[in-house]
């Protein structure tokens, strides 16, 4: 039985540099990783939205693989088998970076088609049958009708994105969860080390529940102010026509 009593937290000062940088790798690492996989994301659902069955069937089997294997075999097979085919090597970080960016695209991709498919095809053909343009029908129609659905599913892919940076100490990423190791292993504290560690990644993941929420409430517009918005769109091709160069 654990005597909480006998917690010890006086380690703590001693090791607050290394915590901080294991701390700033996570943060960067899990901001740089979605802030690449949004757009990849959306680039991969519009394929398979729109493109054909050549686009369609190598992203599908992209996004099977990606989701259906673990975090932890792909950061390892890129950073040892990658540089073994390609001749480049790679520094943990950029191994970190890009396992994270590859696995995080694919949900992200499922999560932007779910967005996509959900608007009626009747935008597209309205869209179509006043002259715009298939590039124009996607950025001025779909996507402001989109990123109000997606919004919520994103925020908490961006809350797992973070917590997923911990798998990347397998490949030597110097992480939060790396350095709680390391320092465990001079202190010989785990249960006070691994404390500090969770309140550290719930404090984060609060702020950035908070932070998503705020632009849910923000930029998530209500269910008939998208329709009406659509329906001027519609109405009033000209206007924005006009608005944005064409």
């Amino acid at each position: 039985m654990i005597d909480l009593t006998n917690l010890d937290f006086t380690w703590l000062p001693r090791f607050i540099i290394p915590l901080s940088w294991g701390l700033w790798t996570t943060v960067w690492l899990a901001v740089a990783a979605f802030l690449i996989a949004v757009p990849s994301g959306l680039i991969l659902a519009l394929g398979r939205v729109r493109g054909g069955w050549f686009v369609r069937w190598p992203i599908l089997a992209f996004v099977d693989v990606v989701r259906f294997t673990p975090l932890l075999v792909q950061a390892v097979w890129i950073h040892f088998a990658l540089p073994v085919l390609t001749g480049y090597s790679l520094s943990p970080n950029q191994s970190g970076l890009i396992a994270l960016s590859l696995h995080v695209s694919a949900y992200i991709c499922e999560i932007m088609r779910a967005g996509i498919v959900a608007i009626p095809k009747g935008q597209w053909e309205a869209a179509r049958a006043l002259g715009f343009r298939p590039w124009s029908i996607f950025r001025l129609v779909i996507l402001p009708q989109v990123w109000p659905l997606v919004l919520p599913p994103l925020a908490n892919t961006a809350v797992g994105t973070f917590k997923l940076t911990a798998i990347l100490g397998i490949i030597a990423v110097t992480d939060l969860t790396r350095a709680a190791n390391r320092i465990n292993t001079f202190v010989f504290r785990p249960l006070e080390v691994y404390t500090v560690v969770a309140l550290i990644y719930l404090a984060i993941g609060l702020l950035l529940a908070w932070g998503a929420a705020t632009i849910e409430r923000r930029y998530a517009t209500p269910q008939r102010g998208r329709s009406a918005a659509a329906t001027n769109l519609a109405l009033n091709p000209a206007v924005e026509a006009s608005r944005h160069g064409f």
